[in-house]
């Protein structure tokens, strides 16, 4: 599939994936970037390989396990320890020889966090910018939306959260936001950027 897509796309191509020897593969294929959701933790030799690989690596802070994670998730303050978190797996990342302007940083919405995590993340956001990676944002059709809104029961439903979580992750600093609703949001940010380009 990837090498498909690489033969008609020119564009960054990411592939979602805990496994190393996933990760290798995609890239051989033609993939850019690893995305990982454990932050190059899951495997002992991830982070080698993904030095190895050379490609962009997105870390993401996720709290517990994919099947449990929502289960009651807590924190102190959420902001500092996903801060502290992500700001570790990136200096062991580059102490494993990843390049320091390979590597992206995820707060992971919506993984093993509550509607106030979510939300005290998004408005916090610039924390984590200030680490000085770049920070990929990703809130699109998350039920954190239907937490603010019960009516938006299906993830189809959440088109106007997902723009407005797009918007602010954007105008908090986010480089990259990670959407559904691509035209829709494109569109958006080219309005926000109309906006601040007036002022």
């Amino acid at each position: 599939v990837i090498a498909a897509v690489r033969a008609r796309w020119g564009g960054p191509i990411s592939v979602d994936t805990m496994k190393p020897a996933v990760a290798r593969a995609a890239v051989a294929a033609g993939a850019t970037m690893w995305n990982d959701v454990t932050a190059l933790s899951q495997a002992p030799d991830s982070l080698a390989v993904a030095a190895e690989l050379g490609c962009a690596v997105v870390l993401m802070h996720m709290k517990g396990e994919p099947r449990t994670m929502q289960a009651d998730p807590r924190y102190g303050d959420v902001v500092a320890e996903v801060r502290d978190y992500l700001r570790d797996r990136a200096e062991a990342a580059m102490a494993a020889g990843v390049a320091r302007e390979n590597i992206w940083l995820d707060p992971g919405i919506g993984f093993g966090k509550t509607l106030e995590h979510n939300m005290a993340l998004t408005a916090r956001l610039g924390e984590l910018v200030a680490l000085g990676f770049p920070v990929l944002y990703a809130a699109s059709r998350k039920r954190t939306i239907q937490a603010v809104d019960p009516t938006a029961v299906e993830a189809t439903d959440r088109l106007g959260g997902s723009l407005a979580l797009a918007l602010e992750g954007a105008r908090r600093g986010a480089r990259m936001v990670r959407v559904h609703d691509v035209r829709e949001t494109v569109q958006a940010l080219k309005l926000l950027a109309a906006v601040a380009a007036a002022g």
